[in-house]
């Protein structure tokens, strides 16, 4: 059975066919704009829209699909909630699609496809083919989570398993958009760490220029704004590692690509452990931006 995927971003929406679970193939792959200023009926015009692109492509059309979206499908009332998307807030998203496609329509966030397309068919397998429990890390302009156990990604009660961008981290993060103050997201996601550094220094520089900067040692601003995300870092990661301990951690989003993550985060990680050494397998992912789509398309 083919799978048909759509990652739903907050400006623009893309849509992948995958020959099949056991093949994952793709057959194929399209994108298109959000527009979600435009407001809801228009980005569910917008997935179908896309639906029929890719129908029109391949000559097929979906039996089911899978979507992945910035939010969570709350499991007790039906509508989706936490979406930076605001205009899905409060909307039984997943039931006005079926509706409009004709299809049954499963949704998740898009953190969990992350993880779930990093355990199946990305990083993971290579590495540790039979790993029981993988968490995929979100790192970049937010920060978000999924966890995948035994190659299902766990919802929990409540639709929020694996948001350890919402966990409390420390004061100095401030307000969070959330309505809570000093959330992991606040600290060390993206614009955080650019904020962190404008402050030190009255200049603004998109993370890449500081990450850079700090590794040829030119700019103690950014070496000491790098070694708070490694510090904030362990500390915020050791916390997912002694509660659900997985086998491999799979870190993306753009501050995911800073290399010291992967030495100096990990070190950091293991002194709050309950433990005497860390035995967490980090990766780096594999898909790139095609992990989102194929996660879902994997729903």
């Amino acid at each position: 059975m083919h799978l048909w995927g759509i990652d739903l971003g907050g400006t623009k929406i893309e849509g992948a066919i995958l020959e099949s679970h056991e093949n994952p193939k793709l057959l194929a792959r399209q994108r298109i704009p959000t527009e979600a200023g435009k407001g809801y009926e228009h980005i569910l015009g917008q997935v179908a829209k896309l639906v029929d692109l890719m129908a029109e492509e391949t000559g097929m059309r979906p039996s089911r699909l899978g979507l992945g979206h910035p939010g969570t499908l709350d499991p007790n009332t039906g509508v989706i909630k936490n979406a930076n998307t605001t205009a899905l807030i409060g909307r039984p998203f997943d039931k006005d699609l079926e509706q409009r496609l004709g299809v049954p329509v499963r949704l998740a966030n898009d953190a969990n496809c992350f993880a779930v397309a990093e355990a199946l068919l990305g990083a993971v397998p290579e590495v540790l083919p039979n790993a029981e429990v993988v968490f995929g890390v979100i790192l970049g302009t937010g920060v978000g989570g999924g966890l995948v156990v035994r190659k299902k990604v766990i919802n929990g009660r409540q639709g929020i398993a694996g948001e350890w961008g919402h966990n409390f981290l420390d004061e100095s993060g401030g307000k969070c958009y959330c309505g809570k103050t000093g959330c992991v997201e606040t600290v060390i996601s993206g614009p955080a760490l650019e904020r962190h550094y404008d402050h030190l220094t009255g200049q603004r520089l998109p993370l890449r220029d500081i990450v850079a900067r700090a590794d040829a040692n030119t700019d103690p601003a950014a070496v000491a704004t790098l070694d708070r995300l490694i510090h904030y870092f362990g500390k915020a990661i050791a916390v997912v590692i002694n509660i659900v301990d997985p086998d491999v951690i799979v870190l993306g989003g753009g501050v995911g690509n800073t290399g010291r993550l992967y030495t100096d985060g990990v070190a950091e990680a293991r002194k709050h452990l309950f433990n005497t050494r860390i035995d967490t397998i980090f990766l780096k992912p594999k898909l790139g931006d095609s992990a989102g789509v194929f996660g879902a398309a994997l729903l």
